[in-house]
Order: structure tokens, then C-alpha cells, then sequence
């Protein structure tokens, strides 16, 4: 199930950027066209504050439409190479910046001069960056993560840091440009980047645990399979064994069954129990 809603986002994002490409080709020529009429208002028009004006709010709306669909464009290149929470973020700082920069190229036509600019500028960025001096933080420590790579998404590790209250364990399931998030069991503990990268970050070998495929009949239901996997497995597991619906073949369900142990010596045990809690299924299934 989720490798099909996997599928349907990842070509939903293609064809999205496949249209923002065609809104590129189409808003380049009339951003072109803007600064041109800019450039030449006195010959064209033989005016100068009205076209001023005009050329900015154009220049406003063509940059806040050209940064949509920059941000969907590079939506697909951004999932390929990056988790999705983190293109998602990456994305909406590219459309943020490319908005910026429209915004100050229309305000610099519309008559403010560079010193006013770089002044106004200088004093927004001075009381935004006091008010947001935790987020700043996380996101250059973001930045430096992503860029490090001390660990993965999918790696177990251990923290050592105060501000975790000393230590906290998990599997990291992604790292965004604010938090990293790490999976303990159900749980999902968020930690913020900069915590991360000002502690100690320990490498913990993940258990070799069962994950595979099964196919079952139509008539299976995964509840059943679920039950029969409480009862069959005794080996201790991190936390209970995942069952996801990934596709209808035939009329047959085929699952994905995950699990891992505790301790690294009770992988073959485990995958043992999973495989004689699944035979108990088809036999229960034939019996019937």
C-alpha cells in the first residue's frame, strides 16, 4: 500500500514539474519583455514613475509565478537524492529565495536606490535573525548534516547530548533541515539539528531481522496473519512485526512481513517463526 501511494506522489511530482517547465519557457521571455520596457520606457512610452511602477508590480507577479514553478521543477531531482520532508523544505527555500530576490530586483525599478536597499535590508535581516536565532541555527546545522553525512536515513544510533537529558536511541528515519527524526518502536523522537550536531553521535549495529513477501489468497485477511504472528513468534523484537499491503496480484494479497530481533543471534530464530506462523496460515486457509 504504501509503495503505491509512493508511486502515485512521485508521478504526480513528474507531472507537475512537466508542466512548471512549460510555465518557465512561457514566464522567461515575459520577464524579459518587462525589463526591457523598463530599460526603454522614456523611447516606448516617454514616461518614467508610471512605467516604473508598472514594471515592479509586473516584475512582483511574474517572479512570485516563476518561483512556483522553479520550486515544482526541480521537485523530482530534489526526491530523488533527499527523504521527502527534507525536498519538501529544500524546495520551499529555493521558491522563498527566488521570491526575494523578484521582490528586490522590482523594488530597485520601481526607483529605491541600492544604498536604501541594502540598509532596509541589512536591518530586517539583523531583527529576523534575533527573533528566529534558534531556527537559523537549525537550519545551517541542517545544512551541515545533510552535507556530512555522520549517518543515513535507515542507521540505528545512540546521542550523546544535554540536550536530550543525556542520551536518547533510535532509528533515523529522516533528516530535515530543522530535526532529525529517529523511529524508537512506535515512537518517534524529534531531535533539533543543532542538538545533533553539538553532540556525541554512536553508530549502533542493527540486528539482522526477517523482511520479506508473502502472497496469501484473496479470503486472507492481514489481521489474520497479524494474529497468527503474535501467537507463532516468541523471540523478543524491537517492537511488534510490521504488515503492510503493498499489492493485488491476481486476485492475492502480497504482503511485506518486517521484523527484528532484540539480539543479533535470534535473526534465524525469528525468520523460523515467521515462516511457520505464515505455513500455519495456508494451512488454516486450506483447511477451511
Amino acid at each position: 500500500m504504501y509503495a503505491r501511494v509512493a508511486k502515485q506522489v512521485r508521478e504526480q511530482t513528474a507531472r507537475r514539474a512537466t508542466r512548471a517547465r512549460a510555465h518557465i519557457v512561457l514566464l522567461l521571455p515575459l520577464i524579459t519583455a518587462v525589463v526591457l520596457a523598463y530599460k526603454y520606457r522614456a523611447e516606448l512610452f516617454g514616461l518614467d514613475v508610471p512605467v516604473r511602477i508598472g514594471c515592479a508590480l509586473a516584475l512582483v507577479i511574474l517572479g512570485w509565478a516563476f518561483a512556483m514553478s522553479l520550486g515544482r521543477a526541480i521537485g523530482p531531482t530534489l526526491l530523488r537524492r533527499l527523504d521527502a520532508g527534507t525536498a519538501g523544505t529544500v524546495g520551499f527555500l529555493i521558491r522563498l529565495l527566488t521570491l526575494v530576490f523578484g521582490v528586490l530586483v522590482a523594488l530597485r525599478l520601481a526607483g529605491l536606490r541600492p544604498e536604501t536597499l541594502a540598509v532596509g535590508g541589512a536591518i530586517t535581516a539583523v531583527i529576523l535573525g534575533l527573533a528566529a536565532q534558534q531556527t537559523i541555527g537549525n537550519l545551517i546545522s541542517g545544512t551541515v548534516l545533510m552535507s556530512a553525512r555522520p549517518f543515513r536515513v535507515g542507521d540505528r544510533v545512540r546521542l550523546h547530548a544535554g540536550g536530550v537529558a543525556g542520551q536518547v536511541e533510535g532509528t533515523v528515519s529522516s533528516v530535515g533541515l530543522l530535526y532529525v527524526t529517529l523511529a524508537n518502536g512506535e515512537d518517534r523522537i524529534l531531535v533539533p539539528n543543532n542538538v545533533v550536531l553539538s553532540g556525541a553521535v554512536v553508530p549502533l549495529r542493527e540486528p539482522s531481522g526477517v523482511d520479506m513477501r508473502a502472497r496469501l489468497p484473496s479470503d486472507v485477511r492481514p489481521s489474520e496473519v497479524e494474529e497468527r504472528l503474535e501467537e507463532g513468534v516468541s523471540v523478543p523484537t524491537r517492537s511488534d512485526p510490521q504488515i503492510d499491503l503493498e499489492e493485488i496480484v491476481d486476485r492475492d494479497l502480497i504482503v511485506r512481513i518486517r521484523a527484528t530481533p532484540v539480539r543479533s543471534e535470534d535473526g534465524p530464530a525469528l525468520a523460523d517463526q515467521v515462516v511457520a506462523a505464515l505455513g500455519e496460515v495456508h494451512t488454516a486457509q486450506q483447511a477451511g
